[in-house]
């Protein structure tokens, strides 16, 4: 059916497209004005990710899953019930009566309640910033506007009770080994005491303290460079494994950048070959480019792996010159030694004590810190003001669909009615359908006048 042919058959059937048309769109704009109208409220708040823990003073380090964590924490029942108590939603007796007729009374009041809000509830968190905004819909707009409100202010209080609650169980915990550390740091220190006075040590050697000093010294300096050694060694076993790729590499910028492009490039590739084939020139040239690119990256990471192996030989000869040292001065030491052995071993186990001590010492002021701190890194941005239009429902937008819908299944409606009663209604469909040359085109005899308005007026015979 040509496009003339689909225009005659609306023309003769205009009545039952018209009809179809009006009754799709007249439901539809029945059914918007009788929906109760939606409200929906805005709040967002943004997230610091950046800076310094005012407590620890530790860079904040924040995972690529920590905004959607936070769109879970919202989307809580935790959240949602905090929300019901602090709006006190629990004590208005609509709610109740209609949990009692949705449930039969069965089950707990509150988490349906927190399960109805939460339906009502739409989280949009930001693509390119730390910003989320928080939606709540409702037939209310005022209503509206305080529990998106509610929800924002319940977030940021669940927020800091999840970052508080460890902290005082860790005080509570740190306390606890305090006592226990107290006391082996008063065993230790008597135990020493009773060997100076058994053995009559008023003093260590200041020689012998020296060459302790200095052998501790050189024992740290060695756990340090084996830890180096032993952190490069694997570096360049990793550099150096084809199956795996170093952090070194991973993480340098210019391996990066070239990944990148590298990565661009091969999506230009696969676009051409889809585009022109593989004989095209532009793909020939494609390929080139790419190659160099792969080239450069692995010219780059050789020399990463290469600086990796020259600082490994570094660490491994600054490793066997203090463990030289330490032998020698280990030697030296055990010549001044003899009886104040057992005095040194008391003395270092004073130090360990008193150094574990002081350690959880430094913990349990910082949990307590922690434990009582207000603050928290999510600030209210926008706080949700009261809607002046209905968000739902959208007559307009209904209305407009609902054309477009109705011309549709009108359209469709006159086809299915011509096909089951076919008429010809063209001097080109009658010559199709004979086979035959029209000699003249008879026009159609005139309708009688039809009258309007009583008679007053009518149309030429």
């Amino acid at each position: 059916m040509s496009f003339h042919q689909l225009l005659l058959v609306l023309q003769a059937r205009w009545r039952l497209v018209a009809t179809i048309a009006l009754a799709v769109v007249g439901v539809v704009v029945t059914i918007s004005l009788i929906l109760p109208k939606q409200y929906t409220a805005e709040a967002s708040v943004v997230i610091n990710t950046k800076g310094m823990d005012p407590i620890s003073g530790v860079q904040l380090q924040v995972l690529p899953s920590y905004m959607a964590t936070q769109v879970d924490i919202i989307n809580s029942d935790r959240v949602a019930q905090r929300v019901v108590k602090t709006l006190k939603l629990d004590q208005v007796p609509a709610f109740r009566t209609q949990w009692e007729e949705a449930t039969k009374g069965k089950g707990s009041f509150e988490s349906w309640l927190g399960e109805l809000l939460n339906k009502k509830l739409e989280i949009k968190p930001s693509r390119e910033s730390n910003v989320i905004n928080i939606n709540f819909k409702w037939p209310d707009a005022k209503a509206a506007a305080a529990l998106a409100n509610a929800f924002t202010q319940a977030y940021i209080d669940t927020n800091l009770d999840i970052n508080v609650e460890p902290a005082k169980q860790y005080a509570t915990f740190f306390t606890e080994r305090l006592k226990v550390m107290r006391a082996d740091v008063e065993a230790a220190q008597k135990q020493l005491s009773d060997f100076q006075r058994e053995n009559g040590i008023t003093a260590a050697d200041e020689r012998l303290d020296v060459e302790s000093a200095r052998l501790q010294e050189l024992s740290t300096q060695l756990v340090a460079a084996q830890s180096q050694r032993m952190d490069s060694a694997s570096r360049q076993q990793q550099a150096g494994n084809k199956n795996a790729m170093s952090p070194e590499v991973l993480q340098n910028p210019l391996i990066a950048n070239l990944k990148a492009d590298l990565s661009r490039m091969e999506s230009q590739r696969d676009e051409i070959v889809r585009r022109l084939g593989k004989n095209h020139p532009d793909y020939q040239r494609s390929e080139a480019d790419i190659a160099a690119l792969k080239d450069r990256i692995a010219q780059e990471s050789a020399r990463v792996v290469t600086s990796l192996g020259t600082s490994n030989q570094v660490n491994l000869q600054r490793e066997a010159e203090l463990r030289a040292a330490l032998d020698a001065q280990r030697k030296k030491l055990l010549l001044l030694k003899n009886q104040r052995d057992q005095l040194t071993v008391l003395q270092n186990d004073v130090l360990a004590a008193q150094r574990a001590y002081d350690t959880t010492s430094q913990r349990l002021t910082q949990s307590s810190l922690e434990s009582q701190t207000q603050q928290t890194n999510i600030v209210v941005l926008n706080a949700a003001t009261e809607p002046a239009d209905p968000s739902s429902p959208k007559i307009w937008l209904n209305t407009l669909l609902a054309i477009v819908i109705g011309a549709f299944f009108a359209v469709i409606a006159a086809l299915f009615a011509e096909l089951r009663d076919q008429r010809v209604r063209s001097p080109s469909e009658l010559t199709r359908l004979l086979s035959v040359p029209i000699l003249t085109n008879v026009p159609r005899r005139p309708q009688p006048s039809r009258k309007f308005f009583g008679g007053f007026f009518r149309r030429p015979a």
